[in-house]
């Protein structure tokens, strides 16, 4: 199960650079899959910073979620390319303080916290404080994150009282990983609440999807006046909310409580999920 969610997303992302390889024909036939994506995304962006087209670096969850795939790659083919590649992300938005650039930490968006899944690796390997002092102030963020009354993580202090599929990818996988490495043991039973909250709040017995949004005010102009639900169902956030379960338990202590119900979530997404496949192609 390990890292199944996150693989899963990270070849979706990355599919749109299949045909750069530079390798000769013969040898392309002896490169696997993952790594002809990944030297596809090398060659269109050869600093990781670019990605999405960007003009100049920014801390975002999507460079975040290509250049922990990277890290992914190295450790799985042992090739530092991908490491050196990887690096080049983290040096060019860290500071010599630690300071993260580009983020504005008062907006207490919960898409901040996503790349910080690569400082790990790099502390780890280096040893660098630069790479501590970032991971605290991720870490500080979601502790002084806006939050529902049942605890849930606002998904940006711009929308106030308002859980999104998608941000339990954003920040869930992180503090569970960081508690893991840093020994915060308090974390576990807020990442439990995190997922097992918005579950029960967005899912739809009916079709065996979540729905995308859920406003506990229920103000917002898309939000059901009694459910306080988005409308629609979006295959990408579901698609995020996946990968958050399972990543999650990679740094969950096997026997703590809640898990099973992280579990249950898991079958549940699964059996909702596969109603809607293609039959002949699985998509």
């Amino acid at each position: 199960m390990k890292k199944t969610g996150f693989n899963i997303i990270c070849s979706l992302l990355l599919a749109g650079g299949m045909c750069a390889c530079t390798a000769t024909s013969k040898q392309a036939e002896e490169i696997k899959w993952s790594e002809r994506m990944a030297q596809s995304e090398m060659q269109r962006f050869p600093e990781p910073w670019m990605i999405e087209k960007a003009k100049k670096p920014r801390w975002g969850y999507t460079h975040g979620l290509v250049v922990k795939s990277m890290l992914e790659e190295w450790k799985h083919t042992g090739d530092t390319a991908y490491y050196n590649y990887a690096k080049i992300y983290a040096d060019s938005l860290i500071d010599t303080e630690g300071r993260i650039k580009t983020m504005k930490y008062l907006s207490f968006n919960i898409d901040n916290i996503n790349a910080g899944k690569i400082l790990f690796d790099f502390y780890e390997k280096t040893g660098d404080s630069r790479y501590k002092v970032a991971m605290d102030t991720l870490r500080k963020q979601l502790t002084e994150q806006p939050r529902t009354s049942e605890g849930g993580f606002w998904h940006k202090l711009i929308y106030p009282h308002q859980m999104w599929l998608d941000g339990i990818f954003m920040a869930s996988p992180y503090l569970a990983q960081y508690g893991n490495v840093f020994k915060d043991t308090m974390v576990n039973a807020d990442i439990v609440n995190q997922i097992t909250l918005i579950a029960r709040k967005t899912y739809d017995s009916k079709t065996g999807l979540y729905y995308h949004g859920w406003d506990e005010s229920k103000k917002q102009i898309w939000a059901n006046k009694e459910t306080g639900c988005s409308p629609n169902f979006w295959s990408r956030s579901i698609g995020w909310y996946a990968a958050a379960v399972v990543d999650v338990l990679d740094y969950m202590p096997a026997q703590f409580e809640g898990r099973d119900s992280i579990m249950t979530i898991i079958n549940t997404l699964a059996e909702g999920i596969v109603k809607y496949q293609e039959p002949e192609t699985g998509v």
